[in-house]
């Protein structure tokens, strides 16, 4: 006889279905959570988030910080001396043909 034939191969997969069913049913019958699971698990849920938002505030904390310390090295590198731009005098600028704007 062919193994292929329609009617064998449109009720195999019911009933290979319904075996595997049960077996997974009769595996899960025989597990057992321990009776505080949920508190154990909830309690490392909270340490990890504790730990990751902790991480965070502290990472925030560096970047500020980084970022403030790099922005006074950048305003304490500026030459002390007064650069091009501002080293002339009004009189200079309105000599030059450049309108003087008082300030």
């Amino acid at each position: 006889m062919n193994d292929t034939s329609p009617d064998r191969t449109e009720h195999e997969p019911d009933r290979t279905e319904q075996e595997l069913r049960e077996a997974l049913e009769a595996l899960a019958g025989g597990v057992h959570p321990a009776p505080d699971a949920y508190r154990t698990a909830r309690g490392a849920w909270l340490r990890r988030e504790r730990r990751r938002r902790l991480v965070l505030a502290v990472l925030i904390a560096v970047v500020f910080t980084l970022a403030t310390l790099i922005g006074l090295w950048v305003l304490n590198q500026a030459p002390s001396e007064p650069g091009v731009i501002f080293s002339g005098t009004g009189s200079q600028v309105a000599s030059s043909g450049a309108v003087a704007v008082p300030g």
